[in-house]
């Protein structure tokens, strides 16, 4: 059994290979693949060799953890039915590749127990389950204590910013301030407001989380905190991060760092999506069928107007 999948055989190289599928064991699914995103995170630094040494990662590797299709066979009596639409966070189900991530793929063997079904209606937009659960994680800590004090300013309006902000406000919170230096990315919000950093008069903060990856804005974020105020990394950094301690001193200042998602976070927004409180409209802005996944990966990385890339896998499956 064969599966066409992109693989990125060195940094900037990519190539769409046929691998071989294992044969189905008990408790597995085989699932042929809808749609799958392209993540302008950890799948950026995986495709220009500036990701930071991880266990499992390496060349060549399949990526991809925003996976959407329908279950074609199963070895398992699970709930998930035969047909369904299941969102697949990713699979390691290939050989003579590195697939850590694994989800960018025409058909994938994945345990049953990992994936999500999810409402046929959503489409492609199921893919952004992953990126909401994170966003989602980064406030809630995936249940294992309290929640944390949500957002008042908001680094970043890619899709990562516009969930963050628009989870804050079907809370029922009070709307977050967003940052955007990017023309392109001014518009879109949903009940919140987008600014320039410059033409934001406050400095007394509570909460500020950075979703852009950006670590060298650390100096100018502390410096608009409330003393006592929390700064919270949830985007995801390439280089060491520093900072100039008088400053952070002064206001007694905290810092968080928000990491993947769980699957208790998935649970919670799969169903904030399926009841409508979340929406995931407008994000997807860019498909490619899968076969220019090449050029789909370069628009990614290289428009800023191009907030979600989707391979379509139709062509492929």
């Amino acid at each position: 059994m064969k599966s066409h999948a992109v693989v990125f055989n060195s940094p900037k190289q990519l190539s769409l290979q046929s691998l071989d599928l294992p044969d189905l064991q008990d408790g597995q699914l085989e699932v042929a693949v809808e749609f799958s995103g392209i993540s302008t995170g950890t799948e950026r630094m995986l495709w220009d060799g500036s990701m930071p040494p991880f266990p499992g990662m390496g060349y060549p590797l399949v990526p991809g953890y925003e996976t959407v299709g329908r279950v074609v066979r199963s070895a398992t009596d699970s709930a998930v039915q035969v047909g369904q639409r299941v969102f697949v966070p990713g699979a390691n189900c290939f050989t003579g590749v590195k697939s850590l991530f694994g989800g960018a793929a025409s058909r994938l063997v994945v345990p049953a127990q990992k994936v999500m079904p999810v409402a046929d209606h959503l489409g492609s937009q199921a893919v952004l389950l992953a990126l909401a659960a994170t966003a989602y994680h980064a406030v809630s800590g995936g249940g294992q204590g309290e929640p944390f004090a949500a957002p008042e300013l908001i680094i970043g309006h890619g899709v990562m910013g516009r969930l963050l902000a628009r989870l804050t406000v079907a809370a029922g919170l009070p709307a977050p301030t967003v940052w955007e230096t990017h023309a392109s990315r001014m518009d879109g919000a949903q009940g919140y407001t987008v600014m320039l950093p410059q033409d934001d008069p406050r400095r007394d903060y509570s909460a500020i989380y950075d979703v852009s990856g950006d670590g060298t804005l650390l100096d100018s974020l502390i410096q608009r905190l409330r003393p006592g105020g929390e700064l919270v990394l949830a985007g995801f950094y390439k280089q060491d991060l520093k900072f100039a301690y008088a400053p952070a001193f002064m206001r007694e200042a905290r810092m968080r760092i928000a990491a993947e998602w769980k699957r208790s976070d998935l649970l919670a927004v799969t169903e904030l999506v399926h009841t409508g409180r979340l929406s995931l409209d407008g994000l997807i802005t860019h498909t490619q069928p899968s076969t220019h996944a090449g050029s789909a990966y370069e628009t990614a990385f290289g428009d800023a107007s191009c907030l979600k890339m989707i391979l379509d896998w139709s062509a492929t499956a």
